[in-house]
């Protein structure tokens, strides 16, 4: 285990077109970074937060560098080809934690047989709203529970740690300044449970009625099950697969009528439960957006 928990890195979003996800995100109110490609055929355009978190809406850019990429055993572009095979070009297919040394959660990971395969190094360049231009570099360790093919997490260390300063990145119009919560949906939750201690490094978990709520540093991840799902996110989702599967995402807001006022204007559909804004999944969208008041 790790001395502290580990603090939620990123949430990787598989869309059919990174395109559609700008477009749908800017709708939503957020303000999207400049497209940017991995050197193994995908790419993305992310979302930045104050809380250093961000979402990775993730796009196919070649598929023949991708397919060559698989080959090659790099896990995280086929752990994205399974999920489009079997879910859609649309979803929600990863947590992703961070941490200071990648090495150790790979050893972690294998020492207690949920390793998803071989370390991920590379590096790509980052475009800033300047114009300058960063090389980021990550060093990945990939888990997995074989219960779960529609699931998977991994660790990431910042090797090239990305410049202090993106805070035209990180104002969104829709008032959001972080995220509160993952929720992710089983019949079983108390089956993973060991799974994301080991994941997140010795997290404070907490039971409840409804699952289980996984404390990072930074962020909670709930594991809900249907009935979870209904109660918290108005959402009712399908039981029949004992899986994991990443499902909503709530963000914290400084002012609720901020955000409603600005997906109105937008034509964006929405519900509210809980003194929660609701935004079911949409093209571009991938999973449950759900916006609450949270200083």
């Amino acid at each position: 285990m790790t001395s502290s928990p580990h603090p939620l890195d990123h949430l990787v979003l598989p869309t059919v077109n990174i395109a559609v996800a700008r477009e749908r995100l800017g709708k939503l109110g957020f303000t999207v970074a400049p497209d940017a490609r991995h050197p193994f055929g995908t790419e993305n355009a992310c979302v930045f937060f104050p809380d250093n978190i961000y979402l990775e809406p993730l796009g196919v850019a070649s598929r023949e560098q991708r397919q060559n990429s698989v080959a090659e055993g790099n896990v995280f572009v086929a752990r994205d080809q399974a999920y489009r095979f079997r879910i859609g070009d649309e979803g929600f297919s990863a947590i992703v934690f961070g941490t200071d040394n990648a090495v150790a959660d790979d050893e972690r990971f294998r020492a207690n047989t949920i390793s998803a395969g071989n370390m991920l190094d590379f590096s790509r360049p980052m475009r800033m709203p300047d114009g300058s231009e960063v090389m980021a570099g990550f060093r990945l360790a990939f888990a997995a529970d074989l219960r779960s093919p529609d699931f998977f997490t991994f660790c990431c260390q910042r090797i090239n740690p990305l410049p202090a300063d993106r805070s035209a990145l990180e104002r969104h119009a829709n008032g959001v300044t972080g995220i509160a919560k993952i929720a992710v949906s089983t019949p079983k939750p108390a089956a993973f449970r060991g799974f994301f201690e080991q994941v997140v490094g010795g997290p404070k978990i907490m039971d409840h009625s409804f699952g289980l709520t996984i404390h990072s540093a930074n962020a909670a991840v709930e594991i809900l099950t249907s009935e979870g799902m209904e109660a918290f996110y108005d959402w009712p989702v399908p039981s029949e697969d004992p899986g994991l599967r990443a499902r909503a995402i709530l963000f914290k807001t400084r002012d609720l009528s901020v955000t409603s006022a600005h997906l109105t204007a937008n034509g964006v559909t929405y519900t509210r439960k809980n003194n929660r804004i609701l935004a079911k999944p949409a093209p571009g969208q991938g999973a449950l957006f759900a916006f609450e008041e949270i200083a």
